[in-house]
C-alpha cells in the first residue's frame, strides 16, 4: 500500500539535526519514494509504501516526540482508474 504522510515539524531545526544524525529512520519493509517540503519548512509530504500502515509505526514512534503526522492511504491514478475499468 502506498500512504501520504504529511508531518508537520514541531521544530524545524530540530527535525533537520535529528535527520542529519540519524538519517530517516525507515525500517526496512518500509520503502521510501519521495518528499517534499513546504516554502516555510514547517510540513513535510512523504511517499511511502508498506503493507500496511501499522508498519509505519517504528518510523512514526521515532519522530513522534519532534513531528505531528497524518497518514493518508493512496492510490496511483493508473490503479484507480483501473480498478474502475469493467
Amino acid at each position: 500500500m502506498l500512504f501520504m504522510i504529511i508531518e508537520r515539524f514541531r521544530d524545524p531545526a530540530l527535525v533537520r539535526a535529528r535527520f542529519l544524525a540519524r538519517g530517516r529512520m525507515v525500517p526496512g519493509d518500509v520503502t521510501y519514494h519521495a518528499s517534499w517540503i513546504d516554502p516555510a519548512r514547517n510540513r513535510c509530504y512523504q511517499l511511502m509504501e508498506a503493507e500496511d500502515a501499522a508498519r509505519l509505526a517504528p518510523w512514526l514512534n521515532a519522530w513522534s516526540d519532534i513531528v505531528e503526522f497524518d497518514i493518508v492511504p493512496v492510490k496511483t491514478s493508473a490503479d484507480y482508474w483501473a480498478g474502475l475499468s469493467g
